[in-house]
């Protein structure tokens, strides 16, 4: 026994002599979000409506990018959720399954980052409860819900995440009646079409409705595997194969696989982990088993605008929130709430869609001086696993990733040549457009714009 006790103290002592490594002077992880600021209910296009029940805020990291959505409501509402995906990840759904007819939920919160993500729904029920929204007695604890998407892998060079700091910034800047579709919040860096390998950009999308005094809102983050299908069947947002006919439709890919999903498939022949966050508020009393009777009919019409819908490698949710305004609209049932409310969502998928970036154009003639190539190349890090080493060879310049996985089209293995654009800019051939821009000193940003991937010279 004395032995045993002598070990646990030298283990407890070893923990101790660990302890200053984690101080506040410590210096910081390579890839500490410590000094990101959250920017608020900035990006996409303004969605407004007349609904002072319903707040929105938004915030994002434009350093991921990758960002968060909180949905507030003036007063504890009904929830109910429906799950359809293969891999969903939630905050408090399993509570709302009770489907208890009690008003609980304070908050919906859309997120990015995968797992880490979910800190961003336990973050708002912190500050409802700091900001003395909720007194603590047993029937007033704040309560969020809250799903995330997974908006890493290929699509961007870090593994920066929506965080408690950024998830309250977006709660105490929410505004009632305003959300912004596109690239925005929760959607800041999402993507549809990998199923089809469209890699398109994606975000959020939302869309309101108003028949008498009944009120309805759609709000989707879009990260589908699938395509987002317009009304008439043509695809909404994709990075086309080359070999595919111009004017191939949803219908003509979904009735052609596999064969359709192989790299130089160009013939319509005839029949042969991503994830979409949503939420529905309709501003009419409700109980439990109605409530959960739409958003199962709802998220079922879904599979109407994205193509395929729910497979094993989506995380699909929905939500769905009566504030219980107002008594049912005489002569409107259930089904056709649902109805009206299916259509209303489908508007909110198409307004997910942001436009979409260009291929870039090559310009002849174009003569780089020596000096100017040198000065662009150099070793530039994106992240602790993500370096670009670029090289002037030849009065030409090569880049080749350097860390743990390749940068886009630029391999780790093999260096690729940049092909001159003009003024400090360069581009990849390829199926998905990839910019190379020079123009900052000390950096190199893939992608300029609203996507854009920044490595600094080392």
């Amino acid at each position: 026994m004395l032995k045993l006790n002598a070990c646990l103290s030298a283990l407890l002592a070893g923990a101790v002599l660990f302890t200053p490594a984690f101080a506040a002077d410590a210096p910081l992880p390579p890839d500490s979000q410590a000094d990101l600021r959250p920017v608020v209910n900035a990006g996409g296009k303004t969605l407004t409506f007349d609904w002072p029940m319903l707040s929105i805020g938004t915030g994002e990291y434009s350093e991921g990018p990758t960002g968060v959505t909180v949905f507030r409501f003036g007063r504890k509402v009904l929830g109910a959720v429906d799950v359809r995906g293969g891999g969903p990840g939630t905050v408090n759904t399993e509570y709302l399954n009770l489907h208890y007819n009690v008003p609980e939920v304070n908050a919906v919160v859309l997120s990015g980052g995968s797992w880490y993500g979910l800190e961003t729904a336990t973050a708002v029920g912190t500050a409802l409860k700091d900001d003395g929204f909720n007194s603590g007695n047993w029937d007033s604890v704040a309560m969020s819900v809250g799903s995330i998407i997974y908006d890493y892998g290929p699509r961007r060079l870090n593994e920066i995440y929506p965080d408690k700091k950024l998830a309250q910034a977006a709660f105490r800047a929410a505004v009632p009646g305003v959300f912004r579709n596109g690239s925005a919040g929760a959607g800041r860096m999402a993507e549809t079409g990998d199923f089809f390998g469209c890699q398109a950009h994606s975000g959020q999308g939302g869309a309101f409705r108003q028949v008498g005094d009944l009120k309805i809102a759609a709000f989707t983050v879009v990260n589908a595997y699938g395509v987002v299908t317009n009304r008439d069947g043509t695809i909404a947002a994709c990075n086309n194969d080359p070999s595919w006919p111009k004017d191939v439709t949803v219908t003509d890919l979904m009735q052609n696989l596999p064969e359709s999903r192989k790299a130089g498939w160009d013939t319509v022949s005839g029949p042969k982990r991503n994830t979409t966050i949503s939420l529905i508020v309709v501003n009419q009393k409700m109980d439990p088993s109605e409530l959960q009777r739409l958003a199962v009919q709802v998220h079922t019409s879904m599979a109407r605008g994205i193509q395929p819908f729910a497979s094993m490698g989506d995380g699909d949710v929905l939500y769905a929130i009566s504030t219980g305004e107002i008594d049912a609209p005489e002569g409107l049932i259930n089904p056709e709430l649902g109805a009206l409310i299916s259509d209303v969502m489908w508007d909110a998928i198409l307004n997910s869609v942001p436009e979409q970036p260009a291929q870039p154009v090559p310009v002849k003639g174009i003569t780089v001086s020596e000096k100017t190539l040198k000065a662009y190349a150099g070793d530039y890090r994106f992240s602790s696993f993500v370096s670009v080493k670029v090289t002037n060879e030849g009065g030409r310049l090569y880049a080749q990733a350097t860390g743990q996985r390749k940068a886009f089209a630029i391999a780790t293995d093999a260096k690729t040549e940049l092909q001159p654009l003009d003024n400090g800019e360069y581009f990849i051939p390829g199926r998905y457009p990839l910019v190379l821009s020079f123009k900052t000193a000390g950096q190199l940003v893939i992608n300029p714009g609203q996507w854009q991937q920044t490595g600094k010279r080392q």
